[in-house]
């Protein structure tokens, strides 16, 4: 690792570096762990190129922001800048039945703690898409207009879906108020909640790499779903213990799940079709 790199960190923290090491690569940023002279180690994004800095401060608001809930762990930002974001390094661990059902009855009360509007006050990022944020007061027009249509015509542009596969996805948006379910006020969400983006550490599940926004609760849930997490039953029955949901919120789950596989579509192509398809059919067919 490069002296200058050790030193951009060092001048950002205020304290010295003594070691940096490369744990990974992904979104077009380095994964770094770092030891700092103080004795404390943090782990650091470094931009591999340009363009980065709006997402590493998108990530360092919407960590700091679900911090303020007070209701479940966020790893403390200690720097962030154009080119870098600096974050605490947690300890690996293992989730277990007790700190899924802890973890879900936190997100609830996260959620909770509640948004002003639908959106953000910053400009959003999704792993290395723009996410746009701007506000609403309904939150199913801006999901349609603000995260089903906009990667809709990305995945279209990027060669990603056929006309054949793009028909149920219009047609959802075409019908969105019949199928978001009862309005809901805006709930301050994770908005990325896949299972990689839970850090299981010292017996809690930690919230990481977060596109955090005012959104619809449901959509966390339906993120947790979508690749599998842990203990996911522990996670809902404590989450609806502390917060209810809606009646029919298990047939949203692939409404919410929309948004994110055409992330991916984005992301990662064709490969991603038949899983959009299938939600938007299942979305119109709860």
């Amino acid at each position: 690792m490069t002296a200058d790199l050790t030193q951009r960190i060092g001048g950002l923290l205020g304290v010295p570096v003594t070691d940096v090491r490369v744990a990974g690569a992904q979104h077009g940023y380095d994964h770094l762990t770092v030891a700092l002279a103080d004795g404390r180690e943090a782990f650091a994004k470094a931009a591999l190129g340009t363009g980065q800095a709006t997402a590493f401060a998108a990530e360092a608001n919407g960590l700091r922001w679900l911090a303020e809930a007070g209701a479940l762990p966020v790893p403390e930002v200690l720097g962030v800048d154009e080119s870098l974001l600096v974050i605490e390094l947690l300890p690996p661990g293992s989730p277990g039945p007790e700190a899924a059902r802890e973890f879900g009855a936190g997100l609830a009360r996260t959620h909770a703690a509640g948004a002003p509007e639908f959106g953000a006050p910053w400009p959003g990022y999704i792993a290395s898409l723009p996410l746009a944020n701007t506000p609403g007061t309904e939150w199913a027009s801006w999901y349609a207009e603000q995260r089903l249509a906009p990667y809709l015509r990305k995945a279209r542009d990027y060669g990603a879906l056929s006309a054949a596969d793009q028909r149920p996805v219009e047609t959802v948006i075409a019908n969105i108020t019949e199928l978001a379910g009862p309005p809901e006020p805006p709930s301050r969400i994770h908005g990325d909640l896949w299972s990689g983006n839970v850090l299981w550490s010292g017996g809690s599940g930690w919230l990481i790499d977060p596109a955090a926004h005012g959104g619809h609760r449901e959509t966390d849930l339906a993120m947790l779903a979508l690749f599998g997490a842990p203990y996911l039953d522990q996670i809902v029955g404590a989450y609806t213990e502390t917060a209810p949901l809606a009646d029919g919120w298990r047939t949203r789950i692939p409404l919410h799940q929309l948004h994110p596989l055409l992330v991916h579509a984005c992301l990662f192509g064709a490969s991603y079709a038949r899983q959009v398809r299938a939600a938007a059919r299942a979305a119109l067919a709860p």
